[in-house]
């Protein structure tokens, strides 16, 4: 029998069975993407984003208080954040914890002002909100919640089942509000991914039976008592690589100053970049750690920020697992024999070098592009783009791999730059300034443009200036049929995709390219730069190349390597 109450128990059971069905269904919500493109991963970035929250509610246990379990689903998928529609879908979950935090008993009105907080605060992160989308569906829910709250409505179970059947009703309309998705025959995929969280927690509220595990992410390998058949020494060395980091390291910060949700994710992000295995609880005054890390040194210099430290361990768990190695083995007391690494010692540490005053981070994929951006001054490159964007907790990471006080990031994709807004509100000792590139030629504009004589500000507005005048171009395939900005398009077909839509469809790569090429090029063109992929041979793309020469004399045009996969070509016209 249901109640007409929720309490922390059960929303923190809703909420893991709203991440598992979002996580059985991310591979359909994936096929939903506008372009028939091979990278659709809308239920990815959701998946990963929940998913991230749902490991740090699955360690509070099956009886978690109220603010603890409004904690962990707002910083786990803050930092677990990727792609827009997982930036949206985490400011959601913010709002709505931070409506609830407190409240031991959530009633009808409780949700319904919950719903709405949840809404509000998503539609501020998003600089322009679009209707047709996730915020769509979020905020019909919302509207419906409120209107049965001011009925009287007392029966919970009806309510939350009219709520989820009116977001499903908007979420059906979203093609009439975006004619591109009524042209690809397809719902918006952000709403849909919203509408089965909200399904899967509403079967756990009616006693489903439902599977509440969710795996951890750096769990411990466990190791037999026996060892396999067959296998010797060489077997203790592969045993102990698969330890990674060598030392547990557990200490208590007793704080003397605010350790706020930002204080604390950013400590977190931290940890997550020096190890893994880690625990972070944070109390009014002293915060718990715990972290598998190579240098200790590392984390409890960081903690040292925020105060004094208190029952400090740490254990050399590669010395200790290859004595129980030899144990199991008979050899108690023995030499390490030859097919066995003597316990790695943790790495020297350079000395600290004073932060440069500005440094730059690009997401970047593709080995020939990494490349060009290094040769630019990129600090460091954060691996992702179409196919894999980064989350929040990840551009932190890479954030502290650069020594510098000022750090300007290029997303190079549009599904990115959300994250990386998120990721520059949370940092709080560095200055974290997102050049909104939303191609890989964007990015590499941008840091062209850069001048090292002129301020942080002149140098911002020259870099945004100059990603304006930049038009890109990919050249892809498609992976299924539909109909795009009036033009009909099988699969398998080559597709050339603009800055704002479809320029070109065909069987030919060359033809399609060439196409695609001259709908971007006008009489102010002067560059036109080709960024080859994995999938191009050299000499098709020098072909290409010769072809442009000779319809373009008056551009410069430039063929580099770039080993993106999944589009053939990427290129550029300034």
């Amino acid at each position: 029998m249901t109640s007409n109450t929720i309490d922390a128990k059960m929303l923190s059971r809703m909420f893991l069975a709203g991440a598992k069905n979002l996580e059985s269904k991310k591979e359909w919500i994936n096929e939903l993407n506008v372009f028939p493109v091979p990278d659709g991963d809308t239920g990815t970035n959701m998946t990963m984003t929940i998913m991230s929250a749902a490991r740090e509610v699955s360690a509070l246990g099956e009886n978690p208080d109220i603010v603890s379990l409004c904690k962990a689903v707002s910083s786990g998928s803050l930092r677990g954040a990727r792609g827009n529609s997982g930036v949206i879908l985490s400011q959601l979950l913010r709002g709505f914890t931070k409506s609830i935090s407190g409240k031991e008993q959530l009633g009808i009105p409780e949700l319904a002002d919950a719903f709405e907080k949840a809404v509000e605060t998503a539609y501020k992160a998003v600089m322009k909100p679009k209707e047709g989308t996730i915020l769509t569906v979020a905020k019909g829910g919302a509207e419906k919640a409120r209107e049965l709250a001011e009925s009287g409505m007392e029966d919970m179970r009806e309510f939350l089942d009219q709520v989820i059947a009116h977001a499903r009703y908007v979420l059906s309309q979203t093609p009439e509000l975006l004619p591109v998705l009524k042209q690809a025959g397809v719902v918006d995929s952000g709403g849909q991914g919203l509408v089965e969280v909200m399904s899967g927690a509403y079967d756990a509220f009616l006693g489903k039976e439902i599977d509440y595990t969710i795996a951890q992410a750096g769990q411990d390998i466990t190791m037999s008592n026996s060892r396999p058949a067959g296998k010797s020494s060489g077997y203790q060395a592969q045993a102990e690589a698969e330890i990674k980091f060598g030392y547990c390291t557990e200490f208590i910060i007793m704080l003397s100053k605010t350790f706020n949700i930002k204080h604390e994710m950013d400590f977190k992000a931290y940890l997550e970049s020096i190890g893994d295995s880690i625990v972070c609880v944070a109390d009014e005054d002293v915060v718990k750690v715990h972290v598998h890390t190579n240098d200790p040194g590392l984390a409890i210099q960081k903690a040292l920020k925020y105060g004094q430290l208190s029952n400090l361990k740490i254990d050399n768990m590669r010395l200790e697992h290859q004595e129980k190695l030899f144990k199991m083995s008979g050899k108690e007391g023995a030499e390490v024999p030859a097919g066995a690494q003597a316990p790695a010692q943790a790495p020297a540490q350079a000395p600290a070098q004073p932060p440069k005053p500005v440094g730059f981070l690009a997401v970047s994929v593709g080995d020939g592009v990494n490349e060009i951006f290094k040769s630019l001054g990129v600090d460091h490159i954060i691996e992702g783009g179409q196919t894999m964007n980064p989350s929040t907790a990840d551009i932190l990471d890479a954030v502290d791999q650069v020594n510098a006080e000022t750090i300007f990031i290029l997303p190079n994709n549009k599904n990115i730059i959300l994250a990386a807004n998120q990721a520059a509100e949370l940092m709080t000792d560095k200055n974290l300034l997102v050049i909104p590139t939303k191609t890989i030629p964007q990015g590499i504009t941008a840091v062209i443009n850069y001048v090292p004589e002129m301020s942080v500000e002149d140098n911002e507005l020259t870099m945004m200036q100059e990603i304006g005048n930049v038009k890109t171009g990919q050249v892809t395939y498609a992976v299924r049929d539909t109909m795009i900005d009036d033009k009909e398009i099988k699969q398998g077909d080559y597709m050339g995709i603009g800055d704002a839509g479809i320029l070109s469809v065909g069987q030919d790569m060359l033809q399609v390219t060439e196409e695609m090429v001259k709908a971007m090029v006008d009489e102010n063109s002067e560059l036109i730069s080709v960024y080859y992929g994995s999938d191009v041979q050299e000499d098709a793309a020098q072909q290409l190349r010769g072809e442009l020469e000779q319809a373009y004399g008056n551009c410069d045009i430039e063929l580099q390597y770039g080993g993106q996969p999944i589009y053939y070509y990427v290129i550029s016209v300034e």
